[in-house]
């Protein structure tokens, strides 16, 4: 692999996206326990899409941030480096620390090139994409936000094979949705955006009003649980691959689906109005689920 740049070797490359990733634990939790062989692997991923998500969403609707074409841009350009550093040509000086590590870790593991690419090509749809049409552009936008995180966590562990990967597929897809159930107070306030598909919209009577008048009415609220009880089932299907990990990896994964259960039984605990208030786990709820990750199986 050529070198990406000069003033920076791959070792720094890879202490400086660590560096970054421990500044997060919080969000990236499988960071912290994965062996110390693979940890700057982790790291290196981490920090790119870390990265790529603070240029699609940083500063959104302040006074002077960046359009939504003006990101896609930036994404644009940030995707170029990408190719160029898997390929091993030189790439700008602003993003060499990532990119010098990621090239490392795209050569030493074989992850694809393309995963990276369908993480970036969600980021760009979330900049300029408001509303959704049917449920099935919503699990495409889930196979490319959310999937490949998933992917190259089996990868990066030694565990690429076509069974685990849909396992995974269907945890990762839940989570992200999960979190979309539990967030809708946030998305519309903060940009706009619904990612409940408008055909459920027609079946159960939900108007686009009805998203940001609280309380939830009881169209939305039985439009949310048909969301629910459909994300429900992905966690139920994809479960069973923590069964065929190792430790810690297994744990990691238990945490994972068991904290996304989490946010839709609380979902429910609220009778399906996440207009009123985002759920939220809080810190009795983590040592319920470690506490549940560690018997569970």
């Amino acid at each position: 692999m050529a070198l990406l740049a000069t003033f920076m070797t791959v070792a720094e490359s890879y202490a400086r996206c660590h560096a970054l990733t421990r500044e997060h634990y919080e969000n990236f939790p499988v960071a912290k326990l994965v062996p110390k062989a693979i940890r700057p692997y982790v790291s290196a991923v981490y920090a790119f899409a870390r990265t790529a998500d603070d240029i699609a969403d940083e500063g959104w609707g302040l006074a002077g941030s960046p359009t939504p074409q003006d990101r896609v841009a930036a994404l644009d350009a940030y995707e170029e480096q990408l190719v160029a550093a898997a390929e091993g040509r030189p790439v700008g000086d602003e993003y060499a620390w990532i990119f010098l590590a990621l090239a490392d870790t795209i050569e030493k593991t074989g992850a694809p090139l393309q995963l990276f690419r369908d993480l970036l090509s969600a980021f760009k749809q979330d900049c300029i994409k408001l509303r959704y049409e049917t449920h099935a552009e919503v699990l495409d936008y889930c196979r490319r936000s959310a999937n490949p995180i998933g992917r190259l966590v089996l990868i990066l562990h030694g565990h690429a094979d076509t069974q685990k990967f849909a396992w995974s597929d269907q945890i990762c897809t839940a989570l992200q949705l999960a979190n979309f159930w539990q967030d809708v107070s946030v998305d519309i306030k903060k940009d706009g955006r619904i990612y409940v598909p408008r055909e459920d919209w027609a079946t159960f009577g939900v108007t686009e009003a009805m998203f940001s008048q609280p309380p939830a009415s009881p169209e939305f609220r039985r439009c949310l649980k048909h969301q629910v009880d459909r994300t429900y089932a992905l966690f139920k299907e994809g479960r069973v691959l923590s069964r065929h990990l190792p430790f810690p990896l297994s744990m990691e994964i238990r945490l994972t689906w068991l904290g996304g259960q989490t946010i839709l039984d609380k979902i429910i605990a609220a009778d399906y109005d996440t207009v009123s208030a985002r759920p939220k786990i809080n810190k009795f709820d983590k040592i319920k689920l470690l506490q549940k990750a560690a018997f569970t199986r």
